[in-house]
């Protein structure tokens, strides 16, 4: 299984902070999604970490001196500046975003940003009053005019006790961040309008129905398309999954809830993907009260059909090429045909079919296999994935619709 990482050449410049060590957690965990990387450190950097550590984590030399190089007669820092995907900057002190604002390159991290022409993304983190100082405030947006990519620290308290803005971002926002700088970025200016999980319909305070679904599917489709310069609306029923960051969150419960929300946010879509496994029926009336167990062996239930939101959504765009509209099938037999029938029924451009009996495609796995139908009744089978690659995969299907 590939990631967004995989094969990236990542020159990650550690700064003398107290959150270098959390930089080494990120460099485990670029290592482990296949990212080749490459760590230099800061004189005051190697007092907090030792090159060492972050030799063994990344597996490569760490380059420290701009002068003592193992082969000085590459130019280490125009050879490094020159082969990387990106140049990574965490944490980055209020010293050295002075010092890159202004173009110094008495250090080998210093010089290497003056030369690289790759994107340079960079994590401040230092105490609070330090970071709202006017100075490095004005240092950080000149950062931002000569095109670095700055990502805001997080607020919470520092080492010293302080609290407020300076905190070195937890791993999952990094990640976000350093997936989007190496993103194509190809679907900027679209607006995704995503539906995830499961719906719940109250018999009572304490009962529901609802179904398996987890939302993997439509978080990761979230995360790929912002990654992939998209604004993204994510509206979800209940999970456990943790937002993804950058992404707007609609939290509903049960299908007419989410209906509303789908409705209220159509005007601005340019693609709908519908994920969500919507409760086909709710309990005609909810119960004010737990209902007790009697002596009676068994209860009926009284159900009524929900709306199909996506049928809908398929007569309201009628013949309009925009928005894109995307659905799910989650089939347990007859998968292809079903998938084709509720396409043409639904007025669908993609619908997106997958077994949901397969140990690895089913409720709550992080595996998918699907079929991608179009209008065309053109089949394109994809292999088991990760879904997080099926959501690339099934973008790369949705920019070439776009770009039509």
């Amino acid at each position: 299984m590939t990631t967004p990482f995989a094969g990236k050449q990542i020159l990650f410049g550690v700064t003398g902070g107290i959150a270098a060590y959390k930089a080494a957690d990120w460099i485990r965990a670029l290592r482990q999604d296949d990212a080749l990387v490459t760590v230099v450190m800061t004189e005051a950097a190697t007092k907090f970490v030792t090159p060492l550590t972050f030799a063994a984590l990344s597996g490569r030399p760490v380059e420290c001196d701009i002068f003592e190089s193992a082969h000085p007669e590459t130019i280490p820092h125009i050879t490094l500046a020159k082969n990387c995907d990106l140049l990574v900057i965490a944490p980055a002190t209020a010293n050295t975003i002075a010092r890159l604002a202004h173009g110094m390159a008495d250090t080998l991290l210093g010089a290497i940003a003056l030369a690289t022409r790759t994107k340079v993304l960079i994590f401040p983190a230092m105490n609070s009053a330090m970071y709202q100082h006017p100075a490095t405030e004005q240092n950080i947006e000149r950062l931002k005019e000569m095109g670095y990519t700055v990502t805001p620290p997080a607020c919470a308290a520092m080492a010293c006790g302080d609290q407020g803005p300076g905190r070195l971002p937890d791993w999952p926002t990094a990640q976000a961040a350093i997936a989007a700088a190496l993103s194509l970025n190809d679907l900027t200016n679209q607006h995704f309008l995503i539906t995830a999980g499961p719906t719940q319909e109250p018999l009572d305070p304490v009962r529901f129905l609802s179904n398996r679904s987890t939302g993997k599917m439509g978080y990761a489709l979230a995360r790929a398309a912002q990654e992939r310069g998209a604004v993204v609306t994510l509206i979800t029923g209940p999970t456990s999954i943790a937002p993804p960051v950058g992404v707007d969150i609609i939290q509903v419960r049960t299908a007419l809830e989410m209906r509303q929300a789908v409705f209220e946010h159509y005007p601005l879509a340019t693609v709908i993907i519908k994920t969500a496994a919507v409760s086909d029926f709710r309990p005609t009336q909810t119960a004010p009260h737990k209902i007790k167990k009697g002596p009676e062996e068994s209860i009926s239930l009284d159900l009524t059909a929900n709306p199909d939101i996506l049928l809908e959504l398929g007569k309201k765009k009628g013949e309009a090429p925009k928005p894109l509209l995307i659905g799910f099938a989650a089939e347990s037999d007859h998968h292809l045909q079903e998938g084709q029938r509720k396409l043409v029924h639904k007025n669908l451009d993609l619908m997106v079919v997958n077994d949901i009996m397969g140990r690895d495609t089913g409720f709550a796995s992080d595996t998918n296999q699907i079929t991608i139908i179009d209008r065309d009744g053109g089949q394109t089978p994809l292999p088991l994935l990760s879904k997080d690659e099926t959501a690339h995969r099934l973008l790369d299907r949705i920019q070439q619709l776009l770009a039509c």
